[in-house]
């Protein structure tokens, strides 16, 4: 009876021990800092108060905590994920409250690591390439506090539920229902304590995301949508938290966490969790002292104007239109040390508009580009500041990010992601750079094209780039292309017409309405695409100066071969006739229709792109297209510029003439 009532009691006690049920069910009320009992990585740590953090006020962070064991979602036998809940307490601060920044997710994944994440817009879940891929196995409830075009956020101030991809499948405003069904808003990036629940019901295939600004939970949910988790889940996941950073820096906390397979998790009481770090707020001393001695106060005020006088020259004047730049705002001293005094040899290119530099920031360690703006250049303040508030918060896989920016005196310097891989005209035309497969030229021709299309109809209002070329598109150290200087880009509303301003760009890329109309459009856009698809495919410049009458303008060559059958001689040589044939030859006939003489027969953004993605086939190029005529020579095409290619404000002084023949600037690798 003795042994019998022993091995009972031996039973019970495994029963109840925390090693068996955490296997399907944990509950932490705080966090211990002295024995973490998490899987931190990143920039997640638990501070002594128990609260655990997961980044802070550093832009571009990222930030992981998972549960260390994994946890069996599927029934073994139907393999079905099982119903499951989870409820946590929160708080996002904000370094500049108006403005927010990114969020943070709760996540299952096949991994605790997610070490090929990306900060910023991707949340330290996923990256640019493997947004989208079915195999990723990542589910996860975004409480994001950035509207993100180019994933399509609803606003600034939601919960999304995404399944492999940034994409949410469904989103909803931040807000809660009180006992009598009225909607009341919330605002996740106010710095206070917040209540979130998490459920999947296996048998109605249903996830609700439920939010309150208390610990006691809603009945209705803020957000449910219908879908089964069998496809996305293995076996065995890990859950967790994910959170980034990007240009607008947040602290994201988590208070306390409860989860559950099979039934309700524990419920959480705010009594009962550490607190929340305060808003910091700046301190304010105030000084009187009426005992100074009138020789003292003299002396210090003399002290003081030298002082001021030998900073005068390097002051750092804050405007008020600088105020509503969202980039972030580096110090002169720190990008100055980044780029060792712009030091000669971190000089990666020149052009027009100044120098652009290889740097190394600190904190955090990361490469940035940095474009000097020189104080003789034609980007005066109008261009700079042009540059920063239209690419500022521009979010694309293919477009150059704009990290931050600095003015100090007369110095005006703006800070990008670095491109290792340099400038796209360097490939083409350098021939001590490898050739560039056709696969990878197709892979930047669409790329661009996507790029352009956000920029054209994707983006909050239209921005006309006005100098696509082959210079201005950057490579990253994966060959991808992002299109870049956004030096002479124009925004304008949907709906309403660009206003006329003066001829901007480089020659061979400029349409032939330009300096007849001075109106820059999406068509004139499109014109400088076109040319550029035929520089990549045929590896020659718009306009060879070294290349005999005939060849002389690109169109005009290309054209020719078309009209006698052997459009194939114009492709780049250096590829030795290995490419895929149907589309090299998709991408003459498309650059031809870009490049015709009329707006009206040049295809817009979105049909590139659907042509490029093999969604409708391209039509007969002909002379209905409305493209160039071989008896339209460079002649002409030159002369259409040189009458009314200057700003007309100048009354005829060609001195003012806007149009560059040469780069620029380039952001890549140095020379």
């Amino acid at each position: 009876m003795a042994t019998f009532v022993l091995l009972f009691l031996l039973l019970l006690s495994l029963y109840a021990s925390p090693s068996s049920s955490q296997l399907d069910e944990f509950c932490y009320t705080g966090f211990h800092h002295s024995k973490p009992n998490l899987t931190l990585n990143g920039a997640a740590l638990i501070q002594k108060s128990g609260v655990l953090q997961l980044t802070n006020e550093t832009s571009r962070l990222k930030g992981h905590a998972f549960y260390p064991s994994p946890i069996q979602f599927k029934n073994s036998t139907t393999k079905t994920v099982s119903s499951f809940s989870t409820s946590f307490a929160f708080s996002i601060h904000p370094e500049y409250p108006k403005l927010g920044g990114h969020g943070f997710a709760f996540t299952v994944a096949p991994n605790k690591q997610l070490s090929s994440s990306l900060p910023s817009q991707y949340l330290g879940l996923l990256n640019s390439t493997d947004a989208g891929n079915f195999s990723n196995h990542i589910f996860a409830v975004e409480f994001d506090t950035v509207q993100d075009f180019e994933f399509g956020d609803i606003n600034d101030n939601h919960v999304g539920v995404d399944v492999n991809s940034l994409v949410s499948n469904a989103s909803a405003a931040a807000a809660y229902f009180s006992d009598d069904s009225a909607k009341h808003d919330l605002n996740l990036k106010g710095g206070t304590p917040l209540f979130a629940w998490i459920e999947y019901d296996s048998a109605a295939n249903l996830v609700n995301v439920t939010l309150s600004p208390t610990s006691s939970k809603p009945k209705i949910p803020n957000l449910s949508f219908p879908i089964d988790l069998s496809p996305i889940f293995h076996d065995q996941m890990y859950v967790g938290f994910s959170a980034s950073t990007g240009l607008l820096a947040s602290s994201h906390y988590v208070l306390g966490w409860s989860f559950k397979m099979m039934g309700e998790s524990k419920p959480l009481n705010l009594a009962s969790l550490p607190s929340a770090p305060g808003i910091k707020k700046k301190k304010t001393k105030l000084i009187v002292s009426l005992s100074v001695a009138s020789f003292v106060f003299a002396s210090s005020s003399i002290l003081l104007a030298l002082f001021l006088l030998r900073k005068f020259k390097n002051r750092e004047i804050i405007e008020s239109w600088e105020l509503e730049i969202v980039p972030h705002r580096y110090k002169y001293q720190e990008l100055k040390q980044a780029t060792k005094n712009f030091k000669d040899s971190e000089l990666l290119g020149s052009g027009g508009f100044g120098r652009v530099y290889k740097g190394t920031l600190r904190n955090p360690k990361i490469e940035v580009a940095v474009k000097r703006v020189s104080h003789d250049s034609k980007q005066g303040i109008r261009e700079f500041v042009s540059e920063i508030s239209s690419i500022g918060r521009l979010r694309h896989r293919n477009l150059v990010q704009l990290q931050g920016w600095c003015r100090c005196g007369g110095d005006l310097l703006l800070v990008y992601d670095f491109m290792p891989n340099g400038s796209l005209d360097r490939y083409l035309f350098d021939t001590s750079k490898c050739v560039l497969s056709w696969e990878q030229r197709f892979k930047i021709i669409k790329g661009v094209a996507s790029g352009l299309l956000y920029l054209h109809e994707g983006y909050e209002q239209i921005v006309l780039h006005r100098d696509v070329k082959a210079s201005n598109v950057l490579l990253d150290a994966d060959m991808n292309c992002r299109l870049g200087d956004f030096g002479l880009a124009k925004l304008y509303d949907h709906g309403s017409n660009p206003g006329t301003t003066r001829v901007v760009g480089t020659l061979g890329y400029i349409a032939p309405e330009l300096p007849r109309t001075g109106r820059s459009t999406t068509s004139s856009d499109v014109y400088a695409f076109g040319a550029l698809m035929l520089e990549v495919a045929c590896g020659r410049r718009p306009i060879e100066s070294r290349s005999g009458p005939d060849e002389l303008v690109l169109v005009d060559y290309v054209w020719k071969k078309w009209k006698e059958g052997r459009i194939l001689d114009v492709v780049d040589e250096r590829m030795n006739g290995d490419y895929d044939k149907g589309e090299v030859v998709m991408v003459l006939k498309l650059g031809l229709m870009c490049s015709s003489y009329q707006q009206s027969a040049r295809p817009s953004t979105k049909q590139l792109v659907s042509y490029l993605d093999r969604e409708i086939e391209v039509a007969d190029v002909g002379r209905a297209t409305g493209c160039p005529p071989d008896e339209r020579g460079f002649e002409d095409y030159l002369n259409s510029y040189a009458s009314s290619s200057f700003d007309k404000s100048t009354n005829g002084d060609r001195s003012f003439m806007s149009i560059s023949t040469s780069p620029i600037t380039t952001l890549g690798e140095p020379r």
